[in-house]
């Protein structure tokens, strides 16, 4: 779907009463939505193939919120994090680290970023939201998987 259209289906919306709007052409689907302000405006969908999900342990909530079940010879993932700035997700998601399946990925462990640089995105409740540098610097680590489900607050990159 071309880039103008797009702008004009967001000018359509801010001008009318509409809280949504959708469009579908062939393969393609727009999805825009009025969110608060300050808030990430949706993206064109672009398909992801699901990765497989690996069983997560289930523990109960005090032991969720005591850090209970772990055996005394593992290290916390703090201990394991490189110096620099941690990158965190804002939300729970899906994380991908390229625009599309078939594309490069926005950045790479050794590359330098700026500040509001996008370096990934995460797919939450069919909308695409960039998450973006907040310093500048270089890429020391990329901590989750493409196509890893992710949980809020967890660390995503180090940059140093």
């Amino acid at each position: 779907m071309d880039l103008r259209k797009i702008k004009k289906l967001i000018d359509l919306l801010e001008e009318s009463n509409l809280a949504e709007i959708e469009i579908k052409e062939g393969e393609e689907s727009v999805r825009l939505a009025r969110t608060p302000k300050g808030a990430v405006v949706s993206a064109p969908a672009m398909h992801h193939a699901p990765a497989p999900m690996a069983p997560m342990p289930m523990h109960s909530p005090t032991e969720a919120a005591t850090g209970g079940g772990k055996s005394g010879g593992e290290s916390s993932s703090a201990q394991q994090l490189p110096d620099g700035h941690v990158v965190r997700a804002p939300m729970v998601g899906t994380f991908y680290t390229s625009p599309a399946p078939d594309k490069p990925a926005f950045v790479t462990v050794g590359q330098s970023v700026k500040a509001g640089e996008t370096l990934a995105i995460i797919e939450a409740m069919k909308m695409f939201n960039p998450i973006e540098a907040d310093v500048s610097g270089t890429v020391l680590k990329v901590l989750a998987e493409n196509g890893q489900p992710i949980e809020f607050d967890q660390p995503l990159f180090v940059i140093g």
